[in-house]
């Protein structure tokens, strides 16, 4: 037996071998050590090996290049689009590489594409490191309000960094449906209620600085776009209901100083000192368009919320309105004498407006691409919105913030910024007005008034010392609530005490007035007998002319009756003069009340003490319980953040 299970073991063995032997032998693949490292040594050690790391980059080690530069990664497995060393290799993007010379040769750049889309091996065993791309669904264009408002379902997270100073306000924006603002930071996003102007957490970006935050059309998104000033600069996508990353485009040699997300959701443009727009794809992060045609550092890209058009603007005056989907140029757009520093579109996608540092707002029609409207403000325009309902905000080196009517009227000027103003946005929901300036601090306002309502920071406290604060501040407040209600208790007690006398004196003349009434019903019952008597007169008067044959008859009935109305009409005279003499009564008792009504009304100085009180008090009260709640909303964010904590310990 055990000979014949050996021998079955032989054949099976000898079968295997044939097989293999006949099966074509596996694709190689192409790994760093040992097809990639002998290219990058050759043509790119000399400046960029472990020694001298131009741009901080070392190509001749596998880890170097896996570590990238200070620009971030270089290569991204499975994707070349995303892969900076691949654009600058194939002189897509700037800079070329080898720089002052032609691209490397064809055969050398085709192994390079198989190692990067072969998931960027090391070596022959190496595990493949393909980089998978969220994919973001095209959603129908629509200006309607979304049946869901996006909101943040949970609280995003503490701020990140926290710094005894704050940094300018580099970009800020309003959901166009939500109480939600986004405000920039060091390397990090605040998210904010406008409503409550309560810190709803932080969401990181480690890219670094944000110049450019944007909701998407229906809310749902938040586009953030930033990076390293001559470095790096990336475009990143936020789901707004659970902070989580959906898509990142870029990868670019410097900041992003602009970018929009087009209604659909399916492409994002962006720009920056390069001067190159660029457009990619959400579904896939492949780039679909790349133009070179502003001549300095795009500064301000928006798409028309039809998503059928993208304007771009540059520091150098120069606007220009591109087809979003083809990429081809539509309109110049021509007047401006200085820095693009906004472009906002009118709601329904037929006018753009551009801002500039030459001091001026102006509009352009999209029949002809021909300017039909020009305003000066601010002495260089730092920012500008469209509000959902055709109204627009600005703001501007004068540190100051107007709102205008769809008309271009000035409605209402905002001020208390301390410096310049570099942002602004309308929370529609609210009826509120935002502007950023450049020492970090975003103030609030009412658009009905132009009252303050409060502050943002660039730079959010942790939740623990944002709750000691409001701590802090809750005796005082409720001191003030109660000297505030004592006071207007004094103001209000003359005035109820003399109230209550008038009230005292009305019910007497309501009193009086109802015995009145009760003499009137008395007339009306005498008068009716008298009409009934008049109607018997009446009757025999005509059954003595019906009646000649009784006529005698019919004399003494009529002078009976005669007799009898006598007294019905003695009852009606004496009804008459009660009732005069009670209206007489009623009149005079309402005079005194109507007098004593008056007196009993505060005088204007009381009035006006009276309103003061009444509003002290509402608002000493309102902000002692506004402080309490947000004490007990702060205490839960912080036992939010100590459970994972616990947690940790519990399992350690």
């Amino acid at each position: 037996m055990t000979r014949l299970f050996l021998t079955a073991l032989t054949a099976a063995a000898f079968s295997q071998t044939s097989f293999a032997a006949d099966a074509p032998a596996p694709a190689e693949k192409t790994t760093y050590n040992d097809h990639v490292a002998i290219i990058f040594r050759q043509r790119c050690g000399t400046c960029h090996n472990s020694t001298d790391k131009k741009g901080d980059i070392a190509l001749d080690n596998y880890a170097g290049v896996m570590a990238g530069g200070s620009g971030g990664e270089i290569v991204t497995g499975g994707d070349l689009s995303a892969s900076t060393l691949w654009n600058v290799i194939t002189h897509e993007s700037e800079p070329k590489m080898p720089p002052n010379a032609d691209k490397i040769p064809q055969a050398e750049l085709d192994v390079i594409k198989k190692w990067i889309l072969g998931g960027v091996l090391e070596k022959g065993d190496s595990v493949a490191k393909i980089k998978v791309q969220k994919a973001m669904a095209k959603i129908e264009v629509s200006n309607a309000r979304p049946a869901t408002v996006a909101m943040p379902q949970t609280f995003f997270g503490e701020p990140l960094h926290v710094s005894p100073t704050t940094n300018a306000v580099t970009a800020l924006t309003t959901s166009p449906w939500a109480p939600l603002a986004a405000v920039s930071g060091h390397q990090q996003i605040s998210i904010w209620n406008t409503a409550t102007l309560e810190l709803l957490g932080v969401l990181p970006f480690p890219e670094g600085q944000p110049q450019i935050l944007k909701f998407s059309r229906n809310g749902s998104v938040l586009l953030a776009g930033g990076g390293r000033g001559g470095a790096s600069g990336k475009v990143v996508l936020f789901d707004v209901a659970t902070g989580e990353r959906q898509v990142e485009v870029g990868d670019e040699y410097d900041v992003v100083l602009a970018a929009d997300l087009s209604p659909d959701q399916t492409l994002i443009a962006l720009g920056g000192p390069k001067k190159m727009l660029r457009v990619y794809s959400t579904a896939t992060g492949e780039l679909v368009h790349e133009k070179k045609k502003h001549t300095d550092w795009i500064t301000a890209i928006e798409f028309s919320p039809d998503g059928v058009l993208l304007a771009s603007g540059d520091r150098s005056n120069g606007v220009v309105v591109w087809e979003s989907h083809s990429g081809q140029e539509f309109y110049p757009l021509n007047g401006h004498q200085g820095a693009i520093t906004d472009i906002s579109w009118r709601p329904d996608s037929n006018v753009v407006a551009t801002a500039s540092e030459d001091g001026t707002i102006r509009l352009w029609e999209m029949n002809n691409g021909t300017q039909v409207k020009s305003t000066s403000s601010h002495g260089g325009v730092a920012a500008m919105d469209y509000i959902r309902d055709g109204r627009m905000v600005t703001t501007g080196r004068d540190s100051k913030v107007r709102l205008w009517d769809a008309e271009g009227k000035q409605v209402r000027e905002f001020a208390g910024m301390t410096d310049l103003g570099l942002e602004v946005a309308f929370d529609a929901e609210t009826e509120r007005v935002l502007g950023g300036d450049w020492t970090g601090l975003v103030r609030v306002w009412s658009a009905a008034d132009g009252k303050e309502l409060g502050q943002l920071s660039t730079g959010p406290r942790p939740a623990a010392e944002r709750l000691a604060k409001v701590q802090e501040l809750i005796p005082a407040a409720e001191k003030a609530a109660a000297e505030t209600a004592a006071a207007l208790a004094v103001v209000t007690k003359p005035i109820t005490d003399r109230e209550a006398v008038a009230k005292v004196k009305l019910d007497e003349a309501n009193a009086v007035a109802a015995k009145a009434q009760e003499a009137t019903a008395a007339k009306a019952a005498a008068e009716k007998v008298l009409a009934e008597k008049t109607a018997a007169v009446a009757a025999a008067e005509q059954a003595l002319i019906a009646a000649r044959a009784a006529y005698e008859k019919a004399i003494l009935d009529k002078d009976l009756a005669s007799r009898n109305t006598a007294p019905a009409q003695t009852a009606v005279a004496q009804a008459g003069e009660v009732e005069k003499a009670a209206a007489e009564a009623a009149a005079k008792v309402k005079s005194e009340a109507d007098a004593l009504a008056a007196a009993a009304k505060p005088n204007e100085a009381e009035q006006k003490a009276l309103t003061a009180a009444q509003a002290a008090a509402k608002s000493a009260a309102d902000l002692a319980t506004g402080l309490k709640s947000q004490t007990e909303r702060l205490k839960k964010v912080i036992e939010g953040l100590q459970k994972p904590a616990e947690g940790q310990q519990a399992a350690n």
